[in-house]
């Protein structure tokens, strides 16, 4: 680790203080951009999605599990195009979403006790996602949207052979047919609304490991690579 500067107490406290009041700063834009996120537009879910879960197939509806809000995250499996050069193997989901994931299961009943429903998407067949989350003793609904358009049209699953696609709300080359994302959905008066998307960076602040790692200071420690340089499935690391 390069030498750092080491100073007296008081020293320490005046800087400290000072970075305190950037801190305020960017917790007050944090709660601005927080308002104007809830103000967002909505569209309708007009579309009639299925789903292969737990309770067998269920709609979009029924996955709200009584509650008003639904937090959906994509999770990138699809083992018909696993690969060399995939993240996701023929029985496991890419290990970064499964980073994720373990990031979110042990705060779902928290969710559940303010109207919201948390709640994972794949594309691969279901048998195949009971058994991963058998294996990671994860307790959240992870359902299969195998055979549903549902993936496609919130942009986190593309076409084999597309040379670019359409991927956080531009057109962009990407490599692979699977990407990560989270969508938020709401239910009032038996209508279903899309409120909110977010994809790549955008699901940093969804991930609380990282906010430890931003305290620390050595922080991510990541390089270039991000967490496809380090990231393993939690029963996958070594020592």
């Amino acid at each position: 680790m390069p030498t750092h500067k080491v100073v007296k107490h008081d020293e320490w406290l005046k800087a400290r203080k000072k970075h305190l009041a950037k801190e305020k700063e960017f917790t007050r834009l944090r709660d601005q951009l927080n308002r104007e996120r809830r103000d967002l537009p909505w569209e309708l879910v007009e579309k009639p999605y299925t789903f292969e879960g737990e309770h067998g197939r269920q709609t979009l509806s029924e996955i709200f599990e009584g509650r008003g809000q639904l937090v959906i995250y994509h999770a990138m499996f699809s083992p018909d195009t696993a690969g060399p050069h995939t993240p996701w193997t023929t029985d496991a989901p890419c290990y970064v979403c499964s980073f994720w994931m373990d990031n979110f299961n042990g705060i779902t009943i928290h969710l559940n006790h303010r109207d919201i429903t948390m709640a994972a998407v794949s594309r691969a067949p279901y048998p195949k996602l009971a058994a991963y989350k058998k294996r990671m003793g994860w307790g959240f609904p992870w359902l299969s949207s195998l055979g549903s358009d549902f993936n496609f049209d919130y942009r986190v699953s593309f076409a084999e052979k597309a040379e670019k696609v359409d991927y956080n709300y531009r057109l962009r080359p990407w490599g692979v047919t699977e990407a990560p994302g989270i969508s938020v959905f709401l239910k009032d008066g038996g209508q279903i609304y899309h409120t909110y998307s977010t994809y790549e960076r955008g699901l940093d602040m969804l991930n609380v490991a990282y906010h430890y790692m931003d305290l620390v200071p050595k922080g991510r420690d990541e390089g270039d690579s991000a967490a496809t340089g380090w990231v393993r499935r939690r029963d996958e690391y070594q020592g």
